[in-house]
């Protein structure tokens, strides 16, 4: 069995009349995972580093263009039986301005923002859940001991 990290994985924000909104993405019908709610993802191209992944995913799904990043303390992870390999997926999170807007790729089907219960409600899978509450928790709580490392843009 072999042990790779390839992908990654981005939850985007957005602080619009003093409330943060979260960006989710609906994956297209024709797409693995057909339906499926999600945060920006992506594979990384060789010699790409996972925040560069990142951010080129990020304005090739939603043309956004990130005001910060930050890497999430937390890296996801799943097992493929077809190369019998477990991925390590590490997260990010992008703030982007309240105003821009989203002009979604062939990959997705529809976009939302939306507040943090619906977001968590709508991921299927645990970690994806667990990253967006450690994320709600570091831009919402005052006295988070939460530190997440900014990468500068």
């Amino acid at each position: 069995m072999k042990v790779l990290s390839t992908f990654v994985e981005a939850h985007i924000f957005r602080v619009k009349n003093e409330k943060v909104e979260y960006l989710i993405l609906r994956r297209d019908e024709n797409e693995a995972f057909p339906n499926l709610w999600q945060m920006v993802t992506g594979r990384c191209d060789e010699n790409e580093k996972g925040f560069e992944t990142a951010i080129r995913e990020l304005k090739e799904e939603t043309s956004l263009n990130p005001i910060n990043l930050w890497v999430v303390p937390i890296v996801n992870s799943f097992y493929s039986e077809k190369s019998d390999t477990i991925f390590l997926i590490p997260v990010f999170l992008f703030r982007c301005n309240e105003n821009d807007e989203v002009i979604l790729s062939s990959e997705h089907s529809e976009y939302e923002w939306c507040s943090f219960e619906v977001a968590r409600s709508r991921f299927a899978w645990s970690g994806q859940r667990e990253s967006i509450t450690l994320v709600n928790e570091f831009l919402t709580k005052k006295n988070s001991a939460l530190n997440f490392i900014e990468i500068l843009l």
